[in-house]
């Protein structure tokens, strides 16, 4: 069962909400996040990348840097730009992108369940990475950006939240790159304990993204259960901010791939070994490019052309990973052929989120690749199916869209 609690919200004021709201802070590099910064010290961004407040050669590390993150956040609570709930409440955030709508109920979710693996991962994570989102959450003494979570859709959680959405929105705005978002605000306590019993029927609740910042949250969260031996379990930090989403309404996007070279082949080589292993359609030229329209079908982008590959029956498996179509790409072709043996590591790929379009995949190859995949999208039901048999997909399987935006809500770890 799912441990899924309301919690004392830290939030932007009405007036502030669209400059405060920002994109993750792992979808920039430093220069990007620097940018991006300039002209808008409310961007929330200046908190969850505080090195952009410093020169360049300042080590991004450094502790000044964590202490400034408290700073920026507490500072802006005592102004007034961020403003407290006096009760324990869940919100409803809901996301229009392209007229197509995503709604999820943001919580606080138990580092009990994540432990225990009620929620489950699918991903690896980087020690690099979770050590700065543990020292920042520890500085900040507060979760500031939610972990995005999927669960099987439940029709008594979405009565509810379809209830709390006939009410006016806290939030109501349009950000930058054209996605709408609106809050509501769950307060009524029969509502609350609804869901919570709903949840608490659900055997399984998965990560859709967001895995470093979850297991930080958990790291920090075990931490100060030993900072304070005689915990009961009910204080905050027992619990990290999570926005929650049925499955039936997330989109996956492709994860597309470009390599720098062919592995000495020359083209024409190439080529036969792709028609050994899949069977081939050229279909246009640059510009003409088509996305595959279904799994077990890729797109290739090679020396102007592309071509529709689609992979054969008899070299699928029933696995849940080896069956994925990027785990096929990389074990029939990347690594056999291109002599990619680990793309985590291999400085000769590169990845290319879908919502970047074909077009940035002839770009690459124009700029400095020989050859580009299109992948199909990876759906939800293969990310439970690889979660729930405890295994790991393959780095850069999935690409969520839109991305929740940091800085709507804050979750104080002491009620600072």
């Amino acid at each position: 069962m799912a441990n899924i609690k309301p919690f004392f919200c830290i939030r932007p004021c009405r007036e502030k909400v669209n400059q405060i709201a920002a994109l993750p802070y792992d979808v920039y590099n430093r220069k990007e996040a620097k940018q991006a910064v300039e002209g808008n010290p409310d961007s929330f961004l200046n908190i969850d990348r505080p090195e952009t407040q410093f020169p360049e050669e300042t080590d991004m590390y450094a502790d000044m840097v964590y202490q400034k993150a408290h700073d920026l956040l507490w500072g802006m609570v005592a102004d007034g730009r961020f403003v407290k709930e006096e009760k324990r409440c869940f919100f409803i955030y809901e996301l229009t992108m392209n007229g197509r709508t995503q709604t999820g109920i943001a919580a606080c979710a138990s580092i009990d369940d994540y432990e225990s693996k009620v929620i489950k991962k699918h991903e690896n994570t980087r020690a690099d990475k979770e050590k700065d989102r543990i020292r920042h959450v520890d500085a900040c003494n507060a979760q500031t950006g939610p972990i995005f979570l999927a669960y099987r859709s439940h029709e008594a959680i979405n009565q509810v939240v379809n209830q709390v959405k006939q009410q006016d929105p806290l939030y109501d705005f349009v950000s930058e790159d054209g996605i709408r978002h609106r809050v509501f605000r769950m307060d009524e306590e029969s509502q609350i304990q609804e869901v919570q019993r709903a949840f608490a029927q659900i055997q399984e609740i998965y990560i859709a993204d967001g895995h470093h910042r979850a297991a930080s949250a958990v790291k920090v969260g075990l931490m100060r259960r030993e900072q304070n031996p005689g915990y009961t379990g009910e204080e905050e930090f027992n619990d990290f901010l999570s926005v929650l989403f049925p499955d039936d309404q997330l989109m996956i996007m492709d994860y597309n791939r470009v390599v720098k070279d062919l592995n000495g082949l020359e083209q024409e080589s190439f080529l036969q070994e792709m028609k050994k292993r899949f069977d081939i359609v050229e279909i246009g030229k640059k510009g003409e490019g088509q996305k595959p329209s279904q799994k077990g079908t890729f797109s290739m982008y090679l020396d102007g052309n592309w071509y529709l590959c689609t992979i054969k029956t008899a070299d699928i498996p029933s696995d849940p990973v080896k069956s994925l179509d990027v785990s096929l790409l990389q074990n029939l072709l990347l690594e056999p052929v291109l002599g990619i043996h680990d793309p985590k590591t291999d400085a000769r790929i590169d990845f290319v989120g879908g919502i970047r379009g074909l077009e940035e995949l002839e770009r690459r190859v124009a700029m400095d690749c020989k050859v580009a995949f299109a992948m199909y999208p990876t759906d939800i039901s293969e990310l439970f199916a690889v979660a729930d048999a405890g295994l790991l997909m393959p780095p850069k399987s999935t690409w969520f869209e839109p991305k929740l935006r940091s800085g709507l809500f804050i979750h104080a770890l002491d009620g600072e």
